[in-house]
């Protein structure tokens, strides 16, 4: 089973016409079996998407959470888009999108998650204190939950915030999601995207998921790779001491899985730089798609137990 994840930057990308082509093209190379997306934006002016092509794309509505209002995709919606352009590759995946907040005070900004297995279930809820749409620190993740060859497996978008934030502090982000992503037997969850916590700062997020008992698919991995998925001054780092290259985006999984390779892509020489992050990917044992025939997981709604 192969996992990628990326945080897209999408429509505020400069070239980005030229970097969707790219991505794409990385996409159809790779061949993932789930995909993670963070920062799926759309234009809030675009016309919705109609509902037959939506349906044509792959698209599956995400089922909704407390105060969480439909979404409505429209044309420029990066994920459509690169769902779209997939298909007329010849690729196809089932996706859902989410989102959160807006963004860049123009933008619908999201999460999304793209999957070639069958798909059973999708769940969405607030990892923030605060619900507000125009507020830019609301943040939410985003779950499937699909059926592989090893049975239902969960895969969450993750997209949080800072650890020195007064409001929305890292820490009570991740308490939430540690209260609401619970391990069960026999169904492996994975946390997939942006966490803004460098592995290299001791005492921070980063080690806060590991004592959480969540384990690192980068550590895991037989094979890898130098690691940093930035390495530059980005946006939400631009005030922040940290200048040199890091490691933030992660593919957790609650329980240690056999992973044979963890690699960082769209960086300049796995693919060309399509965003401010670069990708991760991790092959983890192997992804046959079976039938989808199985029950339901509670956590994807945010139920707490």
């Amino acid at each position: 089973m192969k996992l990628i994840t990326l945080n897209t930057h999408s429509l505020e990308e400069e070239h980005y016409e030229e970097k969707l082509e790219q991505f794409v093209e990385g996409i159809c190379r790779e061949m993932p079996h789930v995909i993670a997306l963070q920062e799926v934006n759309q234009t809030r002016t675009k016309a919705p998407v109609p509902v037959d092509l939506l349906e044509r794309s792959g698209y599956i509505p995400c089922e909704l959470g407390d105060d969480c209002e439909e979404a409505v995709i429209r044309e420029d919606n990066h994920g459509y888009r690169a769902a779209k352009m997939l298909l007329e590759r010849g690729v196809s995946y089932s996706w859902t999108w989410v989102s959160a907040k807006i963004g860049y005070e123009r933008y619908d900004e999201g999460l999304a998650l793209f999957c070639r297995f069958p798909v059973l279930d999708t769940g969405q809820f607030f990892i923030t204190k605060t619900h507000d749409y125009r507020n830019w620190k609301t943040r939410k993740i985003l779950g499937i939950t699909a059926m592989t060859d090893r049975g239902s497996q969960q895969f969450y978008s993750v997209h949080m915030g800072w650890w020195q934030d007064e409001e929305e502090p890292f820490y009570e982000q991740w308490k939430r999601i540690a209260g609401l992503v619970k391990p069960q037997e026999g169904a492996p969850s994975w946390l997939m995207g942006d966490f803004n916590s460098p592995s290299h700062i001791p005492g921070e997020g980063y080690d806060l998921i590991k004592k959480s008992g969540w384990q690192d698919s980068y550590e895991l991995a037989e094979e890898k790779d130098g690691g940093n998925t930035v390495d530059h001054s980005i946006d939400g780092w631009k005030d922040k001491k940290e200048k040199r290259a890091m490691r933030i985006d992660y593919i957790w999984a609650d329980r240690k899985m056999p992973v044979k390779c963890s690699r960082v892509l769209f960086d300049g020489k796995c693919y060309p730089v399509v965003s401010d992050h670069f990708g991760i990917s991790a092959e983890c044992g192997s992804g046959k798609a079976v039938s989808a025939d199985s029950g339901m997981r509670e956590n994807l709604h945010g139920n707490e137990e």
